[in-house]
């Protein structure tokens, strides 16, 4: 597994092939690397670089793609619970290396560990699990799904577990992450949210509104506040804004005549004021409704994520979730005491696919999965794009965007 807190390989790349910048896909193009930087990315015959001559590079870092290929930047999912066996909820830091290294090596170069709800004293033994390992660079920080969520729209969480927002509790959990809680689920309608939201606020902690049976007016003021709560606490301009968890998933349906938080969430994101999770694997969500939230919203205002759990990238079977069994059958995986939707088994990389298989830009499915994540994280000078400056996390796909190659930090994954 890269440690990309390593001292950096003096190394240089050159990778010629269609790159999908900023600007969109410039073809014909080329990406120079040096040690872990990004030094060019664009067009290759605008490329002038002291030090990338033929004396300069071995054979074999000049990589020229065939025709069709494209060059990505490394995806970024900010709600993911583990794969290929390892498993973010459990605390168990064996168990999460395992789910780190798959995901990296699976194209997903920056994520979030997500945790779900469990006991305090299970909390936080994953958090320091988890604080560590964002010590080490292999994670960009930790997502909590609770404990502080409706009991009616609990989904796969142990219902045991849930609580009424403690601010005590939180407030250990917080000093426990040493700074590496980067966002929480949270329902808006339970007694003590608006002070759990401007706690969470004045720590750099984002509130994601989630799992909740709130109605639309609820949503739409506790969105408001937490946007507002980041503005005063400093969140720079591009991360200051609320997100929502699984959008439409742990939430009651949108109705004609009781609209419900999803209204509510939709109108912020397309006013620019939040960002919407979307689990575009075509379990969670139907390809249309995919679609039709890009149309709504805009790719910039849309989060791409797995929500994955320990089955990502293995076969049908029984799996857990934290503390709770699971069975995964033709890749849908269901808690076992209620047959709830108890996580997801595709990468990111396959999310942005069947995003596009939905009807979606590919340029913008990319953008829910780069650029917006990196912006939430407060990460954009650092990942999800191919600029200079910027980390070498690249993906090389070819043309039906399955996965070739992976470079996480300047180095080759596989």
């Amino acid at each position: 597994m890269t440690d990309p807190t390593a001292a950096p390989t003096s190394e240089k790349f050159l990778i010629q092939g269609d790159v999908v910048t900023d600007n969109g896909i410039v073809e014909d193009g080329l990406l120079a690397i040096e040690g872990d930087r990004i030094v060019y990315a664009g067009r290759a015959d605008h490329f002038d670089e002291p030090g990338f001559g033929d004396d300069d590079l071995r054979a074999a870092n000049i990589i020229s793609l065939p025709a069709g290929h494209r060059i990505l930047p490394g995806l970024i999912d900010v709600h993911n619970h583990g794969g290929n066996g390892g498993d973010f909820p459990s605390g168990d830091e064996a168990s999460a290396r395992v789910a780190v290294d798959f995901l990296h090596r699976a194209g997903t170069t920056t994520l979030l560990a997500s945790m779900v709800t469990a006991s305090p004293e299970d909390l936080l033994k994953g958090i320091g699990v988890y604080a560590k390992m964002t010590d080490e660079g292999l994670l960009a920080g930790i997502h909590l799904e609770g404990p502080f969520l409706s009991h009616t729209r609990c989904g796969a969480q142990n219902p045991a577990f849930l609580l009424e927002p403690d601010l005590e509790l939180t407030a250990a959990l917080i000093e426990a992450g040493r700074g590496s809680i980067t966002t929480m689920t949270y329902a808006p309608e339970l007694p003590g949210a608006d002070e759990l939201v401007d706690l969470l606020t004045s720590h750099g902690i984002t509130p994601s509104l989630g799992h909740t049976d709130c109605d639309t007016v609820t949503a739409a003021e506790s969105l408001e506040q937490a946007r507002e709560g980041m503005d005063s606490a400093g969140f720079d301009g591009v991360s200051g804004r609320p997100t929502v968890t699984h959008l439409f998933n742990g939430m009651p349906p949108m109705h004609h005549r009781s609209p419900g938080p999803v209204a509510a969430c939709l109108r912020a994101a397309s006013a620019g004021n939040a960002a919407v999770e979307l689990v575009a694997d075509n379990t969670h969500l139907d390809p249309e409704t995919v679609k039709t939230v890009f149309a709504l919203v805009g790719a910039a205002n849309i989060l791409l994520v797995t929500d994955s759990m320990a089955a990502a990238g293995l076969a049908d079977g029984q799996y857990m979730l934290g503390p709770s069994p699971v069975t995964v059958a033709n890749g849908v995986a269901t808690l076992d005491a209620t047959g709830s939707i108890a996580g997801g088994t595709a990468t990111l990389l396959d999310v942005v696919r069947r995003t596009t298989a939905a009807g979606v830009d590919f340029v913008d499915a990319l953008t829910s999965a780069t650029t917006v994540p990196a912006a939430v994280l407060g990460l954009t000078d650092e990942v999800g794009s191919l600029r200079r400056g910027l980390r070498a996390d690249v993906l090389i796909v070819d043309s039906e965007l399955a996965l070739q190659r992976v470079m996480r930090a300047g180095h080759w994954l596989n």
